[in-house]
């Protein structure tokens, strides 16, 4: 990844965490009105936040998955869950999230996420 821009770099990390079909999907969908954002996503949170040598992919999943159980967005947690298997993240892991989040964030947002896994893992057959 030396001599590669952010956004490459950006590019290469999101194609590694999300898969290709998830990163063309939203090539696909970008536009006049969305474009800058997903170029914001790439080059941001993929090229300078996920390429950070302070954490590990793995490690960076399960954070992510606890903070949006958190924050309670389904949909991205549905992406994230998918995703963290990309690095290395197993079932077993995520359920450990899943209580630990239960403690930290209520029993609501842990119910939510532990239903949400539950539908990916059926989907992805982890």
């Amino acid at each position: 990844m030396v001599g590669e821009s952010t956004f490459e770099k950006g590019m290469h990390v999101r194609r590694t965490v999300l898969g290709d079909a998830h990163v063309d999907k939203a090539n696909e969908n970008s536009n006049e009105f969305n474009g800058e954002f997903q170029n914001f996503i790439s080059n941001y949170a993929w090229g300078e936040i996920w390429t950070r040598p302070g954490l590990s992919k793995h490690n960076r999943s399960l954070i992510t998955i606890a903070i949006l159980i958190a924050l309670n967005r389904k949909a991205e947690l549905q992406m994230h869950i998918k995703a963290a298997f990309n690095n290395g993240v197993s079932k077993e892991e995520i359920k450990e999230v899943i209580m630990q989040s239960a403690l930290y964030c209520g029993l609501p947002a842990a119910n939510e996420a532990i239903h949400t896994a539950e539908e990916i893992f059926k989907v992805i057959k982890k």
